[in-house]
């Protein structure tokens, strides 16, 4: 794919949203209500499951658990949507989530008790997580973690040194995208005109599969936003000329985006 074009400042900036497709709805639909000129672009697939067997094991055996933890609002989704019959989330068990966009979900879905990061956090990791569950008692308690494939390994390592029986079940499948033809244009222009785009990234992984479409890329002119520091770190080091950062809740990203634009 040819990489060079020309400058294109003065047209208005186009926001490469690069979550997974559900999310990414989400976030386009709330950049666009703020005026900004937002499209999808995931770069990581969810699939599901090909076995649904231990998440019917973990169902049935949540009356025996102290804490589930949801590693993303896709473990949150495919957990449920996985619900057996006859099992059911006992009401007074306690779900964490790493941030806003997974605590939506789950109070969507029917959960009442969920600890997540405090609100002014800096960021929404497992360490602000973290931050919030340390002070419980964790000797003999049984934790389980939902998550894709891997994820929130340095949570379930804090829980596990406090005493915590750690089990993990795998929801979904994450992979790198198979681009259609829309989304082969998308990103054939952001090649061809960096100066009107900026790559949105919440993912270090959607990064490592940018670089795998393109990986003889010239990133040099490209710009990007990231949420959280190892991400822009990722993006920075994936050659991205300009990579600002921002706590992932929309207003902030929002503002961080007008700043550029302006």
């Amino acid at each position: 794919m040819p990489t060079s074009a020309p400058a294109d400042v003065d047209s208005p900036l186009r926001v490469l949203v690069t979550r997974p497709a559900a999310q990414a709805r989400e976030w386009v639909d709330g950049l666009r209500a703020a005026g900004l000129d937002a499209q999808a672009l995931p770069l990581i697939d969810i699939r599901p499951i090909d076995d649904p067997a231990a998440l019917h094991a973990a169902w049935h055996g949540l009356a025996e658990v102290g804490l589930v933890m949801f590693v993303s609002p896709n473990a949150a989704e495919q957990f449920f949507a996985h619900h057996p019959p006859g099992a059911v989330w006992p009401a007074a068990l306690q779900a964490a989530s790493p941030g806003p966009g997974t605590t939506r979900v789950l109070r969507a879905l029917g959960v009442a008790q969920v600890v997540e990061p405090a609100a002014d956090a800096l960021q929404f990791d497992s360490e602000a997580l973290w931050a919030q569950l340390r002070t419980q008692a964790w000797t003999g308690r049984r934790v389980l973690v939902v998550r894709g494939t891997s994820g929130r390994d340095w949570l379930a390592d804090r829980l596990r040194e406090q005493g915590a029986e750690v089990s993990l079940v795998c929801a979904y499948g994450r992979s790198a995208p198979v681009l259609d033809d829309a989304g082969s244009a998308l990103l054939q222009a952001a090649l061809d005109r960096p100066a009107r785009h900026l790559w949105f990234f919440s993912s270090s992984e959607a990064v490592d599969h940018l670089e795998g479409l393109v990986p003889s890329a010239s990133w040099a002119a490209g710009r990007a936003l990231a949420t959280h520091p190892r991400i822009a770190a990722r993006a920075r080091a994936l050659g991205l000329g300009q990579v600002l950062e921002s706590r992932p809740s929309l207003a902030e990203v929002v503002a961080c985006i007008q700043s550029i634009a302006s």
